[in-house]
């Protein structure tokens, strides 16, 4: 086995074996990693097999003497794909180790990808990190709905989505200013924070990939009143935005709009993933952010990190 760091002439055969992995997401993709490449400093490995075909990829960033995979997405971890098994996945680890021993590196902290997000089962890598005496140092709560079974609403989720208005339209859109405006003014009002990405990002990152990522709106009189922006990958769709205004919220505008989207859009997928509803790596749990989540019957789903320590702790930070 041999494995090479990252340079833009892989990037082909990356974004190809990103498309065929069993543990795949579309922001493993170059242009998706490399939309905030200022911030972050690219320490991906590629890894060969004696054939010098590709076995797996690492999406990673270092920073000082610490390897995160990835600190700019929201999960990571080695990318693989049906052919991994669990004494391959050993062998990377070891040769990781000694990669990562003579290049000074002390600590690895590793995102471990959600099963909801694998195609085939694909947790070679957890085991690994246990055989190398890695730490769970956070462990983040997204919610989730099996859509494959029937969905029960909670009282009050059934109660505001059997409501009907004949001035109400949803609709799919690529104009995002409006939402973007009514997403940005909700969040500063209400947490007093921004979005993650800024609009001409998220433009950007649709123009690079428009079967992935959807922004659906709800209209009342013209007036824009809730939105939604998803990111949807093979099996699984991720509510990556969503905002509702005062008189939205009146009405409930969202609860309707995520009602057409589970039971109309993605009713053939597998899983609709609402995100986290924790702060502080997981030891603060927003109640009220997850019990309306709950309320659509979106069950937990462990999001872990892990740190694998080879000379040095890590300092307590957010990650």
């Amino acid at each position: 086995m041999t494995l090479q760091h990252y340079s833009p002439s892989h990037k082909n055969e990356w974004d190809v074996f990103v498309q065929n992995a069993k543990n795949s997401h579309f922001f493993f993709c170059r242009d998706f990693m490399e939309y905030h490449k200022d911030r972050f400093s690219d320490y991906s490995l590629i890894f060969y097999d004696s054939k010098n075909r590709v076995i797996a990829l690492l999406p990673a960033c270092i920073k000082n003497s610490t390897v995160y995979t990835h600190a700019g997405l929201t999960f990571g971890g080695l990318v693989v794909s049906d052919r991994m098994t669990t004494p391959l996945m050993l062998d990377i680890f070891d040769r990781l180790k000694t990669h990562f021993n003579n290049q000074n590196i002390t600590d690895v902290v590793y995102k471990c990808s959600p099963y909801i997000y694998h195609t085939k089962a694909s947790e070679e890598d957890r085991y690994a990190l246990f055989k190398n005496n890695a730490t769970l140092i956070a462990r983040n709560i997204t919610s989730t709905i099996y859509l494959q079974e029937s969905i029960r609403y909670s009282k009050g989720r059934k109660w505001s989505t059997k409501k009907t208005y004949t001035d109400v339209l949803i609709k799919h859109t690529t104009e995002l200013s409006q939402f973007w405006e009514l997403l940005t003014s909700v969040l500063q009002k209400r947490h007093n924070t921004q979005p993650v990405h800024s609009l001409q990002e998220i433009i950007y990152l649709i123009s690079k990939f428009p079967k992935h990522i959807h922004c659906y709106v709800l209209y009342q009189n013209e007036n824009l009143l809730a939105g939604a922006l998803i990111f949807e990958n093979p099996v699984i769709v991720h509510t990556q935005y969503l905002a509702v205004n005062d008189k939205g919220k009146e009405i409930g505008a969202l609860d309707l709009l995520l009602d057409y989207l589970i039971k109309k859009v993605y009713s053939n997928k597998k899983y609709f993933d609402f995100g986290i509803s924790n702060e502080q790596n997981g030891q603060v749990l927003n109640t009220g952010l997850i019990t309306q989540k709950e309320g659509f019957d979106a069950r937990a789903v462990a999001c872990d990190i892990y740190q694998w320590q080879l000379s040095k702790s890590l300092k307590n930070e957010e990650l």
